[in-house]
């Protein structure tokens, strides 16, 4: 927790910028000097690290600045503001009919607010801020993957499949081996479920993953509420996930399959800069970046500096840097620099975090509303305020 603490309070000292598109409200820019504080702030004192190399020896003096920074972390509070699109125009707000009451509310129908969904952004943040004991020091990554995975199974051509139904609850699709590790998701957001019964799990899942973007120092994504949970029989079938081991056809093949474009394939490929592969599950093992739980595009930059060449061992084919050894790439990950196109864009966010930012955000947007049934417009999206940025 001091580790967590230490790192917010870090955080909220250099405010991002805010750029504003012609449709979007969206925070896509990491200044140089708040970038490189940052860098060497979580070199030195955290476990949520930000660094484009290996993390040198920590010292005596790193302690002294940690407990400083704790220390000021729980002097310095905040509450954590929300915004919506289009001059905060409110869109339909989906009804839930309730057994029994929450919050205070009544048995019947409950009309969540905006303020509600704040409520439940704060809460996930909180969570993820609290529980630093996760591999490399945050839940986020894998928070991320569940509403990844839950959104990427949507099918264009029948309509079935995405976000809408959170089908992953049940074993036939929870059990699908690109589903592998995901209970632990799961299991760390229920209680949130359990403090706001009124939420489906489709939008907890969704919310929650812009929750880590945002915590992870990414980018701000737009979000909507409308999703609703369906039962068993709705699972998808196996093999709608993108198989890591294959290359740039089957790269094609899946995200095509959705709906996206060679440009969003390269973006969306850009959550690899976030969290680990593990041999308990899908077979490979090791992070793509030195910084696992926090989000720039080093991801594209590692992909064309670093010399990457077969890694010698017993499980899968993945692929190793030859500077550290520490590092590693999926087959379909160095599928983007071998195919001309996709390269084209791997060059283009290697060059341009802020690029990579507006597009990650853009392509989010749409991979979460995949197959959803909305009331509301586009333009009814929230934006909510990142708690690490908060003073």
């Amino acid at each position: 927790m001091a580790t967590a603490v230490a790192t917010r309070s870090f955080s909220r000292a250099f405010q991002r910028s805010t750029a504003s598109a012609a449709t979007s409200s969206t925070r896509f820019t990491v200044r140089p000097s708040r970038a490189n504080a940052a860098k060497q702030f979580f070199q030195q004192s955290s476990r949520r690290q930000y660094s484009s190399g290996p993390a040198p020896a920590r010292s005596k003096n790193t302690l002294v600045l940690v407990g400083a920074a704790a220390a000021a972390g729980f002097v310095v509070g905040g509450l954590y503001g929300y915004s919506t699109q289009e001059n905060q125009a409110q869109g339909p707000i989906p009804e839930v009919h309730l057994k029994q009451g929450s919050g205070g509310q009544s048995v019947g129908v409950f009309k969540p607010t905006v303020e509600d969904y704040q409520k439940v952004y704060d809460a996930v943040a909180k969570l993820l801020w609290e529980h630093d004991e996760y591999e490399d020091g945050s839940y986020g990554p894998v928070v991320l993957r569940l509403a990844w995975h839950s959104s990427g199974t949507y099918d264009k051509v029948s309509g079935t499949g995405g976000s809408n139904g959170a089908t992953m609850r049940f074993k036939p699709e929870g059990g699908h081996g690109a589903n592998a590790g995901l209970n632990v998701a799961r299991e760390f957001l229920q209680p949130i479920k359990e403090q706001f019964p009124w939420i489906s799990y489709g939008d907890l899942w969704t919310l929650a993953g812009v929750v880590a973007i945002q915590e992870m120092q990414g980018p701000t994504v737009p979000w909507r509420p409308g999703r609703q949970d369906q039962d068993e029989s709705m699972c998808t079938p196996d093999g709608r996930l993108p198989d890591a081991a294959q290359g740039q056809d089957h790269i094609r093949n899946i995200f095509g399959r959705m709906g996206f474009d060679d440009q969003e394939m390269v973006a969306l490929s850009g959550a690899h800069a976030l969290g680990r592969c593990h041999s308990t599950r899908s077979g490979f093992e090791g992070p793509w970046t030195f910084s696992p739980t926090v989000m720039t595009n080093d991801y594209y930059r590692l992909l064309l500096e670093e010399k990457w060449g077969w890694k010698s061992w017993n499980g899968p084919k993945q692929y190793e840097d030859a500077s550290t050894k520490s590092l590693m790439m999926l087959p379909t990950d160095v599928a983007l620099i071998k195919d001309p196109i996709f390269l084209t864009h791997v060059e283009r966010y290697a060059k341009d975090n802020d690029l990579f930012f507006k597009d990650f955000s853009d392509v989010m947007v749409k991979l979460f509303e995949l197959g959803v049934p909305f009331k509301s417009q586009p333009e009814d999206r929230y934006v909510f305020k990142a708690q690490v940025d908060s003073a």
